[in-house]
Parts: structure tokens; C-alpha cells; sequence
């Protein structure tokens, strides 16, 4: 048994003709446990943002490394606060200096004195209460403030408070952020230990598809499917091969995708995976690997392939997708299947790979939906009020209209056994900030 049957036999309700999308992600799970990147390299932080680590950042040092002030104010032992002062009670100290961001304030104190300090200061020793300067009145070397307005240690960071010394700092297998680059920075470290860049090579077949440059003509249409995808793999931090547009000819599509796994971890191509009699890619794939095509119970975006193509000098073969060749149902597929299969083989750990968490939103008007797949529809939220935010579909929900995904911001996530919405009904949305 191919290792892609042997996968797909162990799927609970397995069916080709009406796969259920959480099948799909049960079974790409399994398929890229085995196909992770495992070459590192360490780069600097300016190189690093949706990198994956390789190892632990454990910190060097304590953050922050003393105990300092939250607020420009006045520091002072806080035993002077009394305990059971009336409400206009107010604190009288002396102001014996200042200590500034980035020294230590090395002065000497006596009982009732105060330190002016700001922002970052380290506090000075015996001192571990800062009031605010907007709550004080001074005179001369005197600072006078209300005893109700805080409490002993308020306003006081303490030395290890973001991250004790030798405590790990972020996992491997972290998709580095841009806060997590300012983690590390605070760190002192200038370089990253990371799994190296997946390679993904992709291509657009059909005849009916133009290059770019090329001269209109009846029938056919310009090719948007490879630039949006490789914007995707880009945003996703990914190498990106661009094999460019393929037509329907069986030698120069298995010539392709030949050099595609040879170059490539992973194959995605739009176009040509469902039965149509000038589909040749279908058939090409299944003749080069181990391959399932499917129709996934899900709109848009019902035929998908899934498959592994060997690679000559290495026992990995590459992990091929092939999406359908509509604009937006090519785009709902990779956030629904490939994006997470992607993250996996990225080397990211289970939590980074899952698909962003949906948003809970009401809808704004009715959605027609019948039970039995699950849809994605173009949506607008808008926040409201008091309330949970709002959320419009989108008018003409055809898989081919890829201006409405430019209007949208998320896709409302209507699942499996959902059936029609009525207007105010809570629904699942995922978000598009951050993913696309």
C-alpha cells in the first residue's frame, strides 16, 4: 500500500468523493510530520523575522537586569506610607538628588529622603516605591504628595521580572515575530540559530491561461494565480521557485514537476486536478508519484490533490499540492490546507502551525448555507459598539471574482454541519491580517 493510501485508509469517514475538511487537516498533519526541514543556520536579527528556531534561546542575562522605576517620579522607602492615614494625609521628604536612566544614582541617603527618578533608573538601594511626579507639589528641596494614592513597592520593576537569567527565552520550533526580535535584541544577542528557508516551487498550468506581456486573445485570461500564491509563500517567509506558466502538454508537465521536486520541499501548481478531458496534469502526477485527488466537501475550492513526488538523491520526496485553478478558490485552500502544512514542514511546533484562532462576529444579514460542507464567504467586520463586531458577506461570492477578496478582511467560516444563518446570528470568522 502507497504511504498515501496507507494515510488516507486510517482517516475516520474517509471518502474521496466527499472528504470533510477536517479529514484534509488530519491527514496533511500525518503526511508533513516526516518532511521537516532539518538544515540550520544562524543569521542576524535583521534576517530573522518569520524565521523558525532551531534550538532554545536561553537568556544570558536578567530583563530587565535590576530592579527600576516605571515612572518619572520620586523613589523612597515605602515604610514611610502609613497604614491607616486619614484620607488627606500627605508624605513630606527630602529630595536628596536625582538618578537618571542608564547609572547608578550612588548618594547618599538618610531617613525621609527621596530620590528624583526617572523612566529605567535603577532604584536606588533601600528604596522600593516610586510615586508618580504628576501626584507631587515641590519646594525647594522638599517633595510633598497624598499618602492614599499608592501603595508600598508601587511603580517598581523588578530585575528579572520579563526574564530571569538561564530561563529559556523562546522554544525551537518559535516563527520569529517582530516581538520576539525585540526579545531577543533585549537579550544582547546579535544572531538567531534557525532551520533554513522551505523551498517551494510553484507553477500555473493551462492552455487557456496568458503570461504576462502576452497579447489578449478570445478565451483567455492573465495569469493571477501564481503571483498571488507566491505572495502568500512570501508573507509566509518561504524560498519561493517560480517555474512560471505550463501549458497542457503531458511531457512539459512532467518535465516540470520533475525539476520541481528536484529543487523544491514542497510543489504547489493551480489548475488541472479535477476530471476535465484536457486536465493532463492529473494524470502526469499520478504517473511521477504517490498521489490522492480529492473532492473536498467545502466551498469554494471542492477538487484538491494531495500528493509526494521522489526526489533523486534523497530519501524525502517532495510534498505536492494542487489547488484549483479559480483566483479565490486557490487562495481558500492554501489558508485552509497549505498554509498549516507549510508552517509544519517549516519546523514550526504545533501551536505556531495551527490556523489563526476565528473570530467570533455577529452576522449582519441572512447567509444561505446547507449542511453537509463547509464554506468559506468572503466578509467584512466592522467593530460595533458595546458589542461583538459585525459582519457583512460579501454580495457575489463566485470563486472566480478576486476583487472581493481584495474588499473582504476575513472569510466567515460557516463549518460542516451549519446550516443557513439568520441576521444577528453569531459566526466564525478567520481573519486575514497577518495571514495574507
Amino acid at each position: 500500500m502507497s504511504r498515501i493510501a496507507e494515510l488516507a485508509s486510517a482517516l475516520a469517514g474517509h471518502d474521496d468523493a466527499d472528504l470533510s475538511v477536517e479529514a484534509v487537516h488530519a491527514f496533511l498533519s500525518q503526511l508533513t510530520a516526516s518532511a521537516v526541514v532539518t538544515r540550520h543556520e544562524s543569521v542576524s536579527l535583521f534576517d530573522a523575522l518569520s524565521r523558525v528556531l532551531s534550538e532554545d534561546i536561553v537568556s544570558p542575562v536578567s530583563v530587565p537586569p535590576h530592579d527600576n522605576s516605571a515612572m518619572d517620579g520620586y523613589a523612597f522607602d515605602g515604610a514611610v506610607l502609613p497604614q491607616d492615614a486619614p484620607i488627606d494625609a500627605s508624605i513630606k521628604l527630602r529630595v536628596a538628588g536625582t538618578a537618571l536612566a542608564g547609572a547608578a544614582w550612588r548618594g547618599a541617603l538618610g531617613p525621609g529622603d527621596a530620590v528624583r527618578i526617572m523612566t529605567g533608573a535603577m532604584m536606588p538601594a533601600g528604596l522600593d516605591t516610586v510615586i508618580p511626579q504628576e501626584f507631587c507639589k515641590v519646594d525647594g528641596d522638599r517633595v510633598c504628595f497624598p499618602a492614599k494614592v499608592l501603595r508600598r513597592g508601587d511603580n517598581r520593576r523588578f530585575a528579572g521580572e520579563d526574564l530571569m537569567k538561564g530561563q529559556p527565552a523562546l522554544r525551537r520550533g518559535e516563527r520569529l515575530s517582530p516581538a520576539a526580535l525585540g526579545m531577543i535584541a533585549s537579550l544582547g544577542l546579535s544572531g538567531v540559530p534557525v532551520l533554513r528557508r522551505l523551498r517551494v516551487a510553484c507553477f500555473s498550468t493551462g492552455d487557456e491561461i496568458l503570461s504576462l506581456g502576452e497579447a489578449p486573445r478570445e478565451g483567455a485570461v492573465y495569469d493571477s494565480n501564481r503571483y498571488t500564491v507566491f505572495g502568500l509563500l512570501a508573507r509566509l517567509g518561504c524560498e519561493v521557485i517560480d517555474l512560471g506558466l505550463v501549458r497542457d502538454d503531458p511531457a512539459t508537465l512532467a518535465a516540470t514537476l520533475q525539476r520541481a521536486a528536484r529543487e523544491a520541499d514542497a510543489v504547489i501548481t493551480s489548475g488541472g486536478v479535477s476530471a476535465g478531458a484536457a486536465d493532463h496534469t492529473r494524470d502526469v502526477m499520478q504517473q511521477l508519484g504517490d498521489m490522492a485527488f480529492w473532492r473536498v466537501a467545502m466551498r469554494p475550492g471542492r477538487p484538491l490533490a494531495v500528493g509526494l513526488i521522489p526526489r533523486e538523491a534523497s530519501p524525502q520526496p517532495a510534498v505536492l499540492f494542487g489547488l484549483p485553478g479559480n483566483p479565490v478558490a486557490v487562495m481558500v485552500t492554501f489558508l485552509a490546507f497549505v498554509r498549516p502544512a507549510l508552517l509544519r514542514m517549516m519546523g514550526c511546533h504545533e501551536a505556531a502551525a495551527a490556523p489563526p484562532p476565528l473570530l467570533r462576529a455577529r452576522s449582519a444579514g441572512p447567509i444561505r448555507k446547507k449542511p453537509g460542507r463547509t464554506e468559506y464567504q468572503r466578509g467584512f467586520v466592522k467593530t460595533v459598539a458595546g458589542g461583538l463586531p459585525e459582519v457583512c458577506v460579501a454580495a457575489n461570492q463566485g470563486s472566480g471574482v478576486l476583487s472581493s477578496m481584495l474588499e473582504a478582511n476575513g472569510l466567515v467560516v460557516l463549518h460542516h454541519d451549519q446550516g443557513s444563518v439568520a441576521a444577528g446570528d453569531e459566526v466564525d470568522v478567520m481573519m486575514f491580517d497577518g495571514v495574507i
